[in-house]
C-alpha cells in the first residue's frame, strides 16, 4: 500500500517504527503522536533552505552576544518510546541543559534526557499543520518555546508553552531580549540582501 506522505495517518507506535527504519525512508522527517503519524518527504527549495540556515545564525549569535549557553541541533530525533516522536528542523538546549544531550547519542530517548527548550520548525508548504498538530504536538511534549518559521509570509510566529497550552509571544523567554521583530525584520532583509549582509546587519543590532 502505497503511504501518504505529508499528512497524519493512523498508525501504532510499532507501524510507525517499521516504517521510519525502512530504508525506502531514510531520508524522510517522522512524526508520532497521538497514535497518528506524519512522514514528509517534500523535498527542501531554496527559500525553506535560506531561511533554515539564517534564523539558526541568527539565534545563535544572540546567544554567544549574550554569554547564553546554549547548544544547536539540526533535525534531531527526539523520541519518547511507545507515545511520541518528532524531528523539529532546529532545536536548542540552553543554560543548565545545553550540555545535557551527550556526543554518540543518535536518537535522543526523551526517557532518558529532557526536551530542548526551544523548537523551530520551517514551514513553506507545511504551515496550516506546523501552526496547527505539531504545535500541539509540542505542548504535550513540554518544550517551553515553539517557533513557526512562516516562509512565504517571511515571519516568526513564536509561542511560550505553559501549562499544558500555548500562547503568542513578541520577545523570547527562554533567550531574554531577543525581540521577534528583530528577527522578522533579518528574514526580510534577506530577500534583498545575500546572507553576509544580514549576518553584518545582525551582529550590528545586536551589539548596541
Amino acid at each position: 500500500m502505497q503511504l501518504l506522505t505529508e499528512t497524519w495517518v493512523t498508525a501504532t507506535w510499532d507501524e510507525y517504527i517499521q516504517l521510519i527504519e525502512n530504508p525506502k525512508y531514510i531520508k524522510s522527517k517522522g512524526y508520532y503522536h497521538n497514535g497518528k503519524m506524519r512522514v514528509e518527504m517534500s523535498p527542501i527549495g531554496n527559500d525553506h533552505a535560506s531561511d533554515h540556515s539564517i534564523i539558526i545564525f541568527a539565534v545563535s549569535l544572540f546567544a554567544t552576544i549574550q554569554g547564553i549557553n546554549f547548544n544547536s541541533k539540526d533535525n534531531c530525533t527526539y523520541r519518547k518510546i511507545g507515545f511520541q516522536e518528532v524531528q523539529p528542523d532546529v532545536s536548542y538546549y540552553i543554560g543548565e541543559k545545553a550540555n545535557v544531550i551527550p556526543y554518540g547519542t543518535s536518537i535522543v530517548n526523551l526517557d532518558v534526557y529532557p526536551v530542548p527548550d526551544l523548537v523551530i520548525e520551517v514551514a513553506n508548504s507545511s504551515l496550516a499543520d506546523d501552526k496547527g498538530e505539531k504545535r500541539l504536538m509540542y505542548e504535550d511534549l513540554g518544550v517551553a518555546e515553539y517557533w513557526v518559521l512562516d516562509v512565504q509570509n517571511v515571519q516568526v510566529i513564536p509561542f511560550v508553552i505553559e501549562n499544558g497550552g500555548s500562547r503568542r509571544i513578541t520577545e523570547s523567554q527562554v533567550l531574554p531580549g531577543l525581540q521577534i521583530s528583530l528577527l522578522n525584520e533579518a528574514l526580510r532583509k534577506t530577500r534583498q540582501m545575500d546572507h553576509s549582509q544580514v549576518c553584518s546587519w545582525l551582529l550590528s543590532q545586536f551589539q548596541q
